[in-house]
């Protein structure tokens, strides 16, 4: 593999369409058309997240556009792996920073022409195809859910279509805990080969012959690009739509005056702000051309379906397509005009070159070097405030703890302005303090106790002395007590009174029931002497009757 150019230099020739679609909001997609380089970014992550992420991806890779005049084809495909690895540390450090951010991601399919060599750096389901020869061929691999089920030989390529799960991407740039490493391959460029990249609102729905079909038969990059976006809307495709056509050209005679030269030009969701593009690869750049209206039945209800507001109001950019093609110049050309300096790439820094042109390329030493201080003031920041954290921790506890100290030293000392009258070990007592305790501090302690036994009393009395009878001063307490030995006193006497009269009850009962028993013996004597004397009569006059 050379090093050095190559003996036919080539030339590329680029151009870009991107298109929100029939049914999205806004266009997440991002793209990039330049001489050297040409890319495609499709965001993930919400309304404004899927937009950053690809603008980001976009603005690392810009770079190359003019870093990769050198020649150099293994220095170039370190620096493409190392620009996606850049971009992925951008994403993840501000989906951390702006939590509504949380969550974004994007695919990054890019492809750059070194020394008569493609270099290709790929993650995510974005696709590149190559037309050479008349033979379409598709380069990448999609890092895809389905594409898994392809190559395990669960599903087949038609089922992949429709499948519910074609839509989950299992390696991609961004806030998610997956690889983030792309694919990096390297082939020789051949004259007329003709590059497109997709997201994949267009292959999506579109058969490969189709695209093949397209690409062969429009010569015209841009006649190409919007042909295939207009027939990905029309097929249904509910997603945004971008689509990038790159042409090899060979230049005949590499030192010649007019060679080849355009514009590069950004689509997408990364042209709404192009001066930071600018500024990077420190040249003009342009909005990529508008989807011309094709007047088609899914344009009209599309159009339709948004609402007002959105059509007519310049206040919200996000969800709008550039109309016109509009050019920015980089800063020191704004400068010169007096227009808005604006270097800022998206979590990248830009570094002032001491010959006065900017970069924002991550290999650079000096950029490199702006990176690992921008890291270092953040983990400094981080530091700083895990301290005041830990700071404001140890004090919330402090001052928690002296709260409680003082409400528990404040009840202690309240409690001991109390007394009550209460049982201690089967006796009655008189305390000092409140009958309860406090985080297992007794509230409470004795000062006087009694003879009283508390089983002497009644079961009422045995129950308010078990809670505690709460009285206002040590004189109550042990006015009280002498309340509860009256009461004592009295039941003891009841209880006596009751015996009293449940004996003579007994000893009455007794005495009644032996005077009964001795009437009836004398009873049942006389009886008997009644009846003897009786007989002994009869019985004379038996005797004397006989006689006479």
């Amino acid at each position: 593999m050379p090093n050095s150019a190559a003996s036919q230099p080539l030339f590329l020739y680029s151009t870009t369409v991107s298109d929100v679609g029939t049914v999205r909001a806004n266009n997440q997609d991002s793209s990039f058309a330049g001489e050297h380089l040409i890319a495609i970014c499709d965001g993930m992550g919400g309304h404004a997240g899927g937009d950053t992420a690809s603008s980001i991806a976009i603005r690392s890779l810009a770079h190359i556009e003019q870093d990769d005049t050198g020649g150099d084809v293994e220095v170039i495909s370190r620096m493409m792996e190392t620009s996606v690895m850049a971009a992925h540390d951008a994403i993840v450090g501000k989906a951390k920073r702006e939590r509504k951010l949380a969550g974004m991601g994007t695919t990054v399919t890019a492809v750059a022409l070194v020394a008569g060599y493609w270099v290709v750096a790929h993650i995510g389901d974005s696709r590149a195809y190559l037309l050479r020869d008349g033979h379409l061929s598709r380069i990448t691999c999609d890092h895809s859910y389905v594409q898994h089920l392809i190559d395990t030989g669960r599903i087949t390529p038609a089922e992949a279509k429709n499948h519910p799960q074609r839509n989950v991407v299992m390696r991609v740039l961004g806030d998610f805990d997956i690889d983030p490493h792309p694919d990096i391959s390297i082939r020789k460029a051949h004259p007329a080969d003709r590059w497109l990249l997709c997201s994949d609102g267009l292959c999506g729905v579109l058969e490969d012959s189709t695209i093949k079909e397209t690409m062969t038969a429009l010569a015209d990059q841009g006649e190409c690009a919007q042909r295939l976006v207009q027939m990905a809307l029309r097929a249904g495709s509910t997603d945004n739509v971008t689509a990038v056509i790159a042409d090899a050209t060979l230049a005949l005679d590499a030192d010649a005056f007019d060679l080849p030269h355009q514009t590069p030009l950004v689509g997408g969701a990364a042209s709404r702000n192009l001066e930071p593009i600018a500024d990077i690869v420190n040249e003009p750049v342009a909005t990529a051309p508008a989807l011309r209206d094709d007047h088609s039945p899914a344009k009209r209800a599309a159009a339709l379906m948004q609402p007002a507001d959105t059509q007519h109001n310049d206040a919200t950019p996000a969800s709008a397509e550039p109309s016109t093609t509009r050019v920015v110049q980089p800063s020191a050309v704004r400068e010169e005009t007096g227009e808005r300096d604006n270097p800022d790439t998206g979590e990248i820094p830009v570094v002032q070159k001491p010959d006065g042109r900017l970069s924002a390329d991550p290999n650079d030493p000096e950029v490199a070097k702006a990176i690992r201080d921008e890291h270092v003031e953040q983990k400094k920041a981080t530091r700083a405030k895990h301290q005041r954290n830990r700071l404001a921790i140890v004090i919330t506890i402090l001052l928690a703890v002296a709260v409680l100290f003082g409400a528990g030293t404040g009840t202690y000392m309240w409690s001991q302005t109390r007394y009550y009258v209460g049982n201690s070990n089967g006796k009655v007592a008189i305390y000092q303090g409140v009958p309860t305790n406090l985080f297992g501090l007794a509230l409470s302690h004795e000062v006087s106790s009694t003879s009283i036994t508390v089983s002497n009393l009644p079961q009422t009395w045995r129950n308010q002395l078990n809670r505690g009878i709460s009285v206002g001063s040590l004189d109550e307490a042990q006015s009280h007590v002498g309340i509860i030995r009256s009461e004592m006193n009295k039941f003891k006497k009841q209880q006596e009174s009751e015996q009293a009269k449940k004996s003579t009850s007994n000893d009455s009962s007794n005495s009644s029931g032996s005077s009964g028993s001795s009437d009836s013996s004398n009873s049942s004597t006389s009886g008997n002497t009644n009846k003897s004397e009786s007989g002994i009569g009869a019985a004379d006059d038996a005797t004397t009757g006989g006689s006479q």
